[in-house]
């Protein structure tokens, strides 16, 4: 085989991609995978890691606000210097960064630097990336390869996905933000709206809230964190707010005007009423769309639905030798689905016995705002519509130990159970430590 050929070609290095190479790799499949920016993708980089450095470093101010219930006394007055929390989570990013580039090496992984664009079944061509990297981590590793024609047996396709964007509130890094620049702020603004209420909005909402800044979200469901359990969502909107986060569900922001330095948001409920909301800042948080332009697809007749590949339980698409696993293969876009997809899809492709197809009903998820959300399987209405009838067990923290002892005894346990069979169907929580 010569070096430009490869059992497994894994096109983007996000928790999918990486995951799923190290894992050709283990089972001795000659693996490559291309990175056109940072190894680690969006979630290692500018997504999951760096924002829990930042939602802890809310924790621990809002912690010590707190201090003299817990029979602290602090002198002098706590406040955050956000160059040194942003600075604190970029190293956290860097460090992690840098593993995967050791990891791609223990592997002897192949990593090729550019942009991937499918030629024909098997074959890649990659050129110089499009765009510069957007902030320097490590440089690339060493004996990395670079432009040429590549091929392989099996190309899987890890490539992430970006913000979506509403027409004419398009963000301009400057005035409206997306997670990225909400990320790194220069400053902290004194007011800001966040659009949108999934983890991502909800999340910084949580995170700017606790810096200081008089936050209001705009949710176009009637419920905040809509994929949520209804009575979870119903509770962390309650504590949200009595912690001074303004929440508007049922309504959407139709209009956004810019001045020198701030947005006025026109916004528009259901039932016809409307209002402003001026703020320094507003945050785009309305989802996020795959990656699939410039691949190649079109060429290919791969097919797609709603801007993600479509695939099998294995990350097969309709074109033979060719995968998607991750944000790109649609929802729910969570870096745990897609390092599971990566691990399922390989060992199809190695021939491992037993190899299960995904089951998208037992993903578990998590939104690190204060207080905690996690779940996994159905909500109580989605068990429902689905047919079951159910048993309902509720454990409601205010009897809790730990939350008591924590000193947050606000949250509860839901449990969704098959009456007649007496299956798990979902289990949620909101709180301290969920």
């Amino acid at each position: 085989m010569s070096e430009n050929s490869f059992d497994v070609i894994v096109i983007g290095s996000g928790p999918g991609g990486y995951v799923a190479a190290i894992r050709a790799a283990q089972l001795g499949l000659k693996t490559a995978i291309v990175e056109r920016e940072h190894l680690g993708g969006i979630c290692l980089n500018w997504g999951c890691i760096p924002t829990k450095a930042l939602l802890r470093s809310a924790e621990i101010l809002d912690h010590a606000n707190h201090a003299k219930a817990y029979g602290l006394v602090l002198d002098g007055q706590m406040k955050p210097d956000v160059d040194a929390v942003v600075d604190r989570s970029r190293k956290v990013s860097a460090r992690l960064n840098g593993g995967v580039g050791m990891l791609m090496k223990k592997n002897k992984i192949s990593v090729i630097w550019g942009e991937a664009k499918l030629t024909k079944p098997g074959e890649i061509k990659v050129s110089k990336p499009s765009r510069p990297a957007v902030e320097p981590q490590h440089p690339a590793p060493k004996n990395t390869l670079g432009e040429g024609t590549y091929s392989a047996k099996h190309i899987i396709l890890a490539t992430g996905a970006r913000p979506r964007a509403l027409p004419g509130i398009e963000p301009d890094g400057e005035l409206i933000w997306t997670y990225f620049e909400a990320m790194k702020p220069k400053s902290l603004p004194e007011s800001l709206v966040v659009m949108g209420s999934g983890a991502i909005g909800i999340e910084f909402a949580s995170f700017y809230l606790s810096m200081g800044v008089d936050v209001t979200v705009v949710e176009l469901m009637d419920q905040i964190m809509p994929v949520e359990d209804a009575e979870v969502s119903k509770i962390a909107r309650k504590a949200l707010e009595k912690r001074g986060l303004k929440i508007i569900t049922g309504a959407k922001i139709s209009k956004v005007d810019k001045h020198k330095d701030a947005v006025t948001a026109h916004v528009e409920t259901k039932d016809g009423k409307t209002e402003t909301i001026k703020a320094d800042r507003l945050i785009s948080a309305v989802g996020v769309q795959g990656n699939i332009e410039n691949l190649g697809l079109e060429d290919l007749g791969v097919k797609t639905d709603r801007g993600c590949v479509v695939i099998d339980g294995y990350g097969r698409t309709n074109v033979d030798g060719l995968y998607a696993i991750g944000d790109v293969a649609g929802p729910p876009m969570l870096a745990h689905k897609a390092e599971h997809e990566g691990v399922i899809c390989v060992e199809k492709i190695a021939g491992v016995e037993g190899v299960h197809p995904m089951n998208r009903n037992h993903i578990p998820g998590c939104t690190y705002c204060n207080p905690q959300v996690a779940s996994v399987g159905l909500t109580e209405a989605r068990a429902k519509e689905a047919g079951y009838d159910i048993r309902v067990g509720r454990y409601n923290f205010a009897a809790n130990g730990k939350a008591i002892a924590l000193g947050d005894d606000t949250g509860l346990v839901k449990t969704i159970f098959d009456k007649k069979t007496g299956e798990l169907l979902g289990a949620h929580m909101v709180g301290a430590e969920v």
